[in-house]
């Protein structure tokens, strides 16, 4: 066993693994029609002049799968919450009842589908493209390193193995996503 080997072989499986965690960051926004209190990660209130997260303001809650329940922590932010989830052009209706803040979750219509699984190929295409490069970049540091081509040989080959291991990985990740949107 070469360390120097070892270190590239290590390198290759964290920076895969990073390009499959952004992946998953990246789908987690996307809207699939379903309620989900990521779908306000985005929204900043203005908070005593700051700009905060609304997370950081209010309990964030799914009663069931096509609606969002806000309550803010001091009541006297639901202007300010309310104005903020307009203002962040995500295209929802906020209801202030004087406690909370409830938003419906509109299904999207069927082209708006289409779209949304055509982003989700896009970004698991790139995710893809991540993964090869740092495949072709671990080989090439394997055969800058002074050891026999029987070694080389067999650390191409795990770094084939885990790509090919990674890509599967993105491939279910994508036809779990996209089965969410087109389901109605």
């Amino acid at each position: 066993m070469n360390d120097k080997l070892e270190i590239i072989l290590k390198s290759a499986k964290d920076k895969m693994q990073s390009s499959l965690t952004h992946l998953e960051n990246e789908l987690l926004n996307i809207r699939a029609g379903k309620a989900n209190p990521n779908m306000l990660k985005s929204v900043m209130i203005d908070y005593y002049g700051n700009p905060t997260a609304i997370s950081q303001l209010a309990n964030i809650n799914t009663p069931d799968s096509k609606s969002l329940i806000i309550q803010p922590w001091d009541k006297s932010l639901l202007q300010e919450v309310e104005k903020g989830i307009i203002n962040s052009n995500l295209g929802f209706n906020p209801m202030n009842n004087g406690d909370t803040i409830i938003i419906n979750i509109p299904p999207p219509t069927e082209e708006r589908r289409k779209e949304l699984v055509k982003i989700v190929r896009n970004e698991s295409e790139n995710s893809k493209i991540s993964i090869r490069n740092v495949r072709k970049d671990s080989n090439h540091e394997i055969k800058k390193t002074e050891v026999s081509d029987d070694e080389k040989k067999n650390y191409e080959i795990d770094i084939q193995e885990l790509t090919d291991s990674f890509i599967t990985k993105i491939d279910s990740i994508l036809a779990v996503k996209e089965k969410e949107i087109m389901t109605v």
